[in-house]
C-alpha cells in the first residue's frame, strides 16, 4: 500500500513539473488582466461619465472604488491563499473578477458602475497575490525561476501601459463598455486553464487560525492611506480632513504592526517584511511604482492635450516602452540574474530609468516624440524591466512555503499604494508648478492665442517639474536596492527555506516545497 501511494505521489509531482510552465501562461494571463484593468478604465472614463450621467466631483470614485479595494483587501487576500489554497483562490478570483467585469459593463447607472469597481478590486485582492505565490511555491529551481518571474515581471511592468492601447482601441471603435467585457474571456480561459493545469504542490498550506483583528486593522488602514492619498489629490495637502486620515491611517497601521507582533498566528508575520532583502524589494520597488504612475499620467495628457494624439495614438506611442521593459525584463533580467547578484541589475535597472525620465524633463512645446520621447521611453522601459524581474522573484526569497501568499501580497500592497502616492503627489506638484508659471506669464499675453499658448507652456512646465521629482524617487529606488539587498547570486544547484541572505556570499534561497 505504502509503495501504491508513494508510486501515486511520484506521479502527481511527475504531472505538476511537467504542467508548470502551461500553468504560467493562464497565470500570466490573468495577471496581464489585472494590470490592464489599472490603466484601461483611464481612457475610457470621459465616455462612461457621460453616458452614466457622473458628476465631475464623483469621476474619481471610478478610479478611487477599485483602489480602495483592491489595496485595503490584498494582505487578506494573501493569506486567505495560504489558507484556503493558492490554486483555488485563484480560480475564484478569476471568476468573482469576470463576474464584476460584466456588471461594470452593464451599469446603468453611478451606484451600479462604483459597485462594480469596488466588487473588481476585491477579487483581484484574492487574485493577485494567489497568481504570485503560485509562480513562487511551482518554480524553485532558479534558472527556471528567473525565466518564470522574467515573464511575469514583464507583465507586471508593461501591462499598464498595454492598458492605453488597448483603451485607446475599445473606446475609439466600439464602445467604453467594452473596456469592462474585455476582461470576461480573459478570466475564463485562465481559470479553465488553471482549474485543469495547475498542481499545487503539497504542504505549503497555513492552516493557522484567522486573525481577525489584523484584517480589520490592515483594511482599515490601508483603506485610509489610500483614501488620503486619493483626497490629497483633489482636497490638497493642507485640507484639515486629508491631514486626519493621515494621521488615522498611521494609527491604524501602527496598532496593526503591534497586533502582529503579539498574537499567535499573524495576518502578516513580520519574518515576511523585516529580512533585509524582502524589506529592500518592497520598498524599492514602492518608489519606482510612484515614479512610474506619475510619468504615464502626465505623458498621456502631455500626448492627448499638448500634441493633440488621439487615444490609439497615444497607445501606440507608448510601445517603444513596453518592448523596452520586454527586453528588460525577458532577455537582460533572465539572462543576469542567474550569474550577479539581484542587486547588481534592481540598482542599475532603476538608474537607467531614472536616466529616461532624465531625458523627460527637457520636455517642450514643440519637442519631437522621435528626438526626446522616444529615446527616453526606451530608457525608462528597459530600466524598469531589468529591476522588475528580480524583484518580483525575491519578495518571496527565503519565505517559508505557508508564508507566500501574504509575501506575494505585499509586492501588490507596495504597488498598490506606490500608485496611488504617485498619482496624488507628482500631480500635486504638476498643478502647483503649472499655476505658478500662469501667474507668473499671463500679464504679457496680450492676445487670446498668446494666453493659450501660456495655459499649454504652463501645462508642460508641471510635467517637468514633477518628473524631476521621479527621477530624485528613482535614485532613492537604486540605492534602497544596493544597500538593503545583499544576497548574493542564486546557487543553481541548491535551494533553501528561511533565514537566507545574511550576506553578500549567500546563495539566492527559495522556498522548500514538502511534496
Amino acid at each position: 500500500m505504502s509503495e501504491t501511494v508513494r508510486a501515486t505521489a511520484k506521479a502527481d509531482l511527475a504531472d505538476a513539473h511537467s504542467n508548470r510552465w502551461k500553468a504560467l501562461s493562464f497565470i500570466a494571463l490573468a495577471q496581464l488582466m489585472v494590470v490592464l484593468d489599472a490603466t484601461i478604465v483611464n481612457i475610457a472614463l470621459p465616455s462612461a461619465q457621460q453616458d452614466l450621467g457622473i458628476s465631475d466631483g464623483n469621476r474619481q470614485w471610478v478610479i478611487t472604488a477599485y483602489a480602495l479595494a483592491f489595496g485595503g483587501l490584498l494582505l487578506f487576500g494573501g493569506r486567505i491563499a495560504d489558507l484556503w489554497g493558492r490554486k483555488r483562490t485563484f480560480v475564484a478570483g478569476l471568476i468573482g473578477f469576470a463576474g464584476a467585469s460584466a456588471l461594470g459593463g452593464a451599469a446603468t447607472n453611478e451606484a451600479m458602475m462604483l459597485g462594480a469597481r469596488a466588487l473588481q478590486g476585491a477579487f483581484g485582492a484574492l487574485l493577485a497575490p494567489a497568481a504570485l505565490s503560485l509562480l513562487a511555491v511551482m518554480f524553485t529551481e532558479p534558472k527556471e525561476r528567473a525565466k518564470a518571474f522574467g515573464i511575469y515581471g514583464a507583465i507586471a511592468g508593461g501591462g499598464g501601459a498595454v492598458g492605453f492601447i488597448l483603451g485607446g482601441v475599445l473606446t475609439e471603435y466600439l464602445d467604453w463598455r467594452w473596456t469592462f467585457f474585455v476582461n470576461i474571456p480573459f478570466a475564463i480561459i485562465a481559470a479553465a486553464g488553471a482549474y485543469y493545469v495547475i498542481r499545487e504542490p503539497a504542504g505549503g498550506r497555513n492552516r493557522s487560525p484567522l486573525d481577525i483583528p489584523g484584517v480589520i486593522l490592515s483594511i482599515l488602514g490601508l483603506v485610509t492611506l489610500v483614501y488620503a492619498f486619493t483626497r490629497a489629490e483633489s482636497d490638497g495637502w493642507g485640507d484639515s480632513v486629508t491631514v486626519g486620515l493621515f494621521v488615522a491611517s498611521a494609527v491604524l497601521l501602527a496598532a496593526f504592526v503591534i497586533t502582529e507582533s503579539r498574537v499567535k498566528a499573524p495576518l502578516l508575520p513580520l519574518r515576511v517584511i523585516t529580512e533585509r532583502n524582502r524589506g529592500g524589494v518592497y520598498l524599492s520597488l514602492g518608489l519606482a511604482i510612484i515614479a512610474m504612475f506619475g510619468l504615464f499620467l502626465f505623458l498621456t495628457y502631455y500626448l492627448q492635450i499638448v500634441k493633440g494624439y488621439s487615444p490609439v495614438k497615444t497607445g501606440f506611442a507608448f510601445l517603444p516602452m513596453i518592448g523596452g521593459m520586454m527586453v528588460g525584463s525577458t532577455q537582460i533580467g533572465t539572462r543576469l540574474m542567474t550569474r550577479v547578484p539581484p542587486r547588481f541589475l534592481m540598482a542599475p535597472g532603476f538608474l537607467v530609468a531614472a536616466l529616461g525620465m532624465l531625458i523627460l524633463t527637457q520636455l517642450e512645446i514643440g519637442s519631437s516624440y522621435s528626438s526626446t520621447i522616444l529615446p527616453g521611453m526606451i530608457l525608462l522601459g528597459v530600466g524598469m524591466g531589468t529591476a522588475f524581474m528580480p524583484a518580483m522573484s525575491l519578495s518571496t526569497h527565503g519565505v517559508e512555503p505557508r508564508d507566500a501568499g501574504v509575501a506575494s501580497a505585499m509586492v501588490n500592497t507596495s504597488q498598490q499604494v506606490g500608485g496611488a502616492i504617485g498619482t496624488a503627489l507628482l500631480n500635486t506638484i504638476a498643478a502647483s508648478a503649472t499655476t505658478s508659471y500662469i501667474k507668473d506669464h499671463i500679464a504679457g499675453a496680450g492676445s487670446k492665442s498668446q494666453q493659450q499658448l501660456v495655459q499649454l507652456q504652463g501645462q508642460v512646465h508641471g510635467y517637468t517639474n514633477a518628473i524631476w521629482f521621479a527621477v530624485g524617487i528613482l535614485v532613492v529606488a537604486a540605492t534602497v536596492a544596493a544597500t538593503f539587498i545583499n544576497t548574493g547570486r542564486p546557487d543553481t544547484t541548491s535551494v533553501s527555506g528561511e533565514g537566507a541572505g545574511e550576506g553578500v556570499e549567500d546563495e539566492f534561497k527559495v522556498p522548500v516545497i514538502a511534496h
